[in-house]
């Protein structure tokens, strides 16, 4: 396969959105439902929340996963899932860059 094939796979994957489908039988959907406001928002919380911990997705994106606005509404939600981000020097210089940004903005 050449070189373009493999980009064009790559990005291919990048920008489709992906639809999850999960079978609950009826009586524990029933549950569930009464539990959470919005069980679709806490079944993909919860799986950021995981892919975080495992290191598979960093805080940026999960930020964009979950359509949030900033960094620290993503911080935010690990937090009230019990997983506490470490930020890579990556993501702290962009922090960094962030506040500079904003400082500027309103000066």
């Amino acid at each position: 396969m050449a070189f373009l094939d493999l980009l064009e796979d790559a990005i291919w994957h990048i920008f489709i959105p992906m639809t999850l489908t999960v079978d609950i039988p009826d009586d524990l959907a029933a549950e569930l439902g009464v539990g959470f406001q919005n069980l679709g928002r806490a079944a993909l919380e919860a799986l950021a929340a995981e892919a975080y911990s495992k290191e598979v997705l960093s805080l940026e994106q999960i930020r964009r996963m979950l359509g949030l606005s900033s960094l620290w509404e993503a911080q935010a939600m690990l937090s009230r899932h019990g997983v506490w981000p470490d930020q890579s020097a990556e993501e702290i210089l962009a922090d960094a860059r962030r506040s500079f940004e904003f400082r500027q903005a309103i000066a």
